[in-house]
């Protein structure tokens, strides 16, 4: 009767003594090496299984050591549009910080902002704004934003919608675009947009 290699597997990891009590087993065990032909002992297969483990962890260790340099990156060009918005003391000027920045700190190509206090938009536009708390990311464009980017808006082709609040109640609307399809996606983190969707709704709040 063969035995199959779920049964043995589970018969060593149920009996962790089996092989204390059959010693001679290791030194005598060769398996096929994993990257050629020839066979090795359990003990050198063992210590490739560690090295590889040890390659896994040290490329996760570069990645989240990337993400944290990007993050801190961040952390730092956020205080410089915060350090930009708080120079402003007009509407005016702290709508045109809001944009210029957003291009001139965070490279983001195209930037428009709109208080409904000055330009309402449509029903269906302030509906979305008040609706949405967090910022939302797109391939399309909502409803008749589009046209908000003038001769550049048939070009876009990512957005990033910053709705801005004044308690529960929206005032007013940030977007940022890109004629890049990755630069604003569906799935990507909006941490970083939020607070920078906080930032202009607490700067432009007084004046509203």
């Amino acid at each position: 009767m063969s035995i199959k290699a779920e049964s043995v597997a589970e018969y060593l990891q149920n009996n962790p003594e089996f092989f204390n009590e059959h010693a001679g087993i290791l030194a005598e065990l060769v398996i096929q090496h994993p990257y050629g032909g020839r066979t090795i002992s359990l003990s050198e297969r063992q210590m490739l299984m560690l090295r590889e483990r040890v390659k896994e962890l040290e490329k996760k260790l570069r990645e989240w050591m990337d993400i944290a340099r990007e993050n801190d990156a961040l952390q730092g060009k956020v205080h410089q549009y915060t350090l930009a918005l708080l120079g402003t003391y007009d509407l005016a000027s702290k709508q045109d910080v809001a944009t210029r920045n957003l291009r001139e700190i965070f490279a983001v190509p195209h930037a428009v902002i709109r208080l409904w206090k000055e330009q309402p938009p449509s029903v269906e536009v302030m509906s979305f704004a008040d609706l949405h708390t967090n910022p939302i990311c797109a391939h399309e464009a909502v409803l008749d934003t589009q046209s908000w980017f003038g001769e550049s808006a048939e070009h876009l082709r990512s957005f990033a919608y910053l709705p801005l609040h004044k308690g529960a109640q929206s005032v007013g609307m940030l977007i940022l675009a890109s004629e890049d399809a990755q630069r604003f996606y569906p799935e990507m983190g909006t941490v970083f947009l939020q607070r920078i969707a906080e930032l202009v709704s607490s700067a432009v709040h007084p004046h509203l």
